[in-house]
């Protein structure tokens, strides 16, 4: 049996929320009682109830010289740019607000549901007509930026007249972020989606321009950054350039990072918290973007949600995320192995055209989170011995009821909470069954945990 000693369990960070990505996907929900529900299943108490809504600024494109032809992975852009008139200047009657507009709808119909307290603005790209390539998917050449110095002025101001559309509109933006994941290579002869490649000193300009616009509209939103695609690798450069700089460290919200391509390696995570978070304890550090990659695991395989839920838990436990937002919320069914098997990497799996979507087997495991895990909560560390396929992640909530998301990859397990807690309620995820309410009533200090399975412990 496994022990988990709650009573002297060490407090750590303080937790701002859950959310998802509307990136590339919202734009394709027209109909809106499919827009109701899929919301429901995201922004509503029925559903996973996240508070935080990130929002796509696409970088748009000419269909002459656009190379992306996949519509999930471009975006149309508010921007109105005339290809025959160079010196067209980009206010005023530069911008048509009805575009993008199923996007658009779409964030309003999430809104209503009354849990989203942060709307972050992000940006794969600049806009098409700003860069070197003139197209919005990168450069030519790998790993070269596509926004030239000149036009770093030209983006930030293009950024916020859109930001400031959308809080005139009524849209409670919080956060901006212009970039996404700046150390990829982006462009060059192949390319599926948006996107720009940085060097970590582009980055710290192009934040600090961005900064400067904020001050100069006296906007109370703050910056969100840099979106590092990965924990490691120049990640801790870009924080000591933004250190560096006071006047992005004035107007930084927080510090956001992919968790990509280490699901496995818990020591990196480690490594973070103790080199990182530790030292900067002024500093939110948030989890901005994950989804299996590559995504080996079906919709509908349990092994999918383990590994999701693990990476949640691991965020937080190790990492020292204090949100934790996945990729997107909707992808297309992607039957890629032609094995009849859908390996969308989505919480939800659709059609191009939304005639057909259902709930992957992952939304169950940020379900297993997000349900009982309340804004405001903290992260509790705890000690025990188990191998590594059986993890406990332990959270107190600002009114004191206590959660435990276990997350058993092997076999069988019987585990033993010491806690002055009387009552629970038990809900697993098995291979078979997804978010079932197991048990309510009297706890007796021990729960069961099913092989290959999620559970999830409300303790009060």
């Amino acid at each position: 049996m496994i022990t988990v000693d709650l009573k002297n369990a060490e407090k750590k960070q303080t937790l701002k929320g859950f959310g998802t990505s509307a990136c590339w996907w919202s734009q394709n929900v027209s109909d809106e009682k499919t827009a109701d529900e899929i919301s429901d299943l995201l922004y509503s108490e029925k559903g996973l109830n996240l508070n935080i809504y990130r929002y796509n600024v696409g970088g748009g494109w000419n269909e002459k010289n656009c190379r992306v032809f996949n519509p999930w992975r471009k975006c149309e852009s508010f921007y109105v740019y005339d290809d025959n008139n160079e010196d067209e200047h980009y206010k005023g009657d530069g911008y048509d607000f009805e575009k993008d507009k199923n996007a658009y709808s779409f964030m309003k119909t999430c809104l209503a549901k009354g849990s989203i307290d942060t709307v972050i603005l992000f940006a794969n790209s600049p806009h098409y007509s700003f860069t070197s390539s003139g197209q919005a998917s990168g450069s030519l050449m790998h790993h070269t930026c596509n926004l030239p110095k000149c036009n770093y002025k030209r983006f930030a101001e293009y950024f916020l007249d859109i930001t400031e559309h959308f809080i005139e509109d009524g849209i409670p933006v919080t956060h901006i972020s212009p970039i996404n994941e700046p150390q990829w290579k982006w462009g060059g002869n192949h390319v599926w989606q948006e996107g720009c490649h940085y060097e970590p000193e582009e980055v710290a300009e192009v934040f600090h321009i961005f900064a400067e616009e904020l001050e100069k509209r006296n906007l109370d939103i703050q910056l969100y950054g840099p979106e590092s695609g990965e924990i490691g690798g120049l990640t801790e450069e870009y924080l000591r350039l933004f250190k560096n700089d006071k006047l992005i460290m004035k107007h930084l919200g927080a510090f956001a990072i992919h968790s990509y391509h280490v699901d496995n390696d818990t020591q990196i995570r480690k490594d973070f918290y103790n080199n990182i978070v530790i030292p900067n304890p002024d500093i939110r550090f948030d989890m901005s973007e994950w989804c299996e990659l590559p995504c080996k695991s079906d919709t509908k395989s349990i092994k999918g949600a383990l590994i999701t839920a693990r990476i949640i838990g691991n965020d937080f436990s190790l990492l020292g995320a204090e949100s934790w937002t996945s990729w997107v919320a909707v992808n297309q069914i992607y039957d890629v192995k032609g094995d009849g098997k859908d390996y969308s990497d989505g919480l939800l799996s659709a059609t191009n055209g939304f005639t057909y979507y259902y709930i992957a087997k992952r939304y169950y495991a940020f379900l297993h989170f997000s349900k009982f895990i309340k804004i405001g909560a903290t992260v509790l560390k705890i000690e025990y011995a188990s191998d590594s396929k059986l993890n406990v992640y332990t959270f107190v909530n600002p009114d004191g009821q206590k959660v435990a998301v276990i997350v058993n990859e092997g076999k069988a397990e019987d585990i033993e909470f010491l806690t002055d807690e009387k009552n629970c309620e038990i809900y697993t995820t098995t291979a078979k069954k997804n978010f079932r309410k197991d048990f309510s009533g009297a706890f007796n200090g021990s729960i069961h945990s099913k092989a290959s399975s999620i559970t999830t412990v409300v303790l009060w």
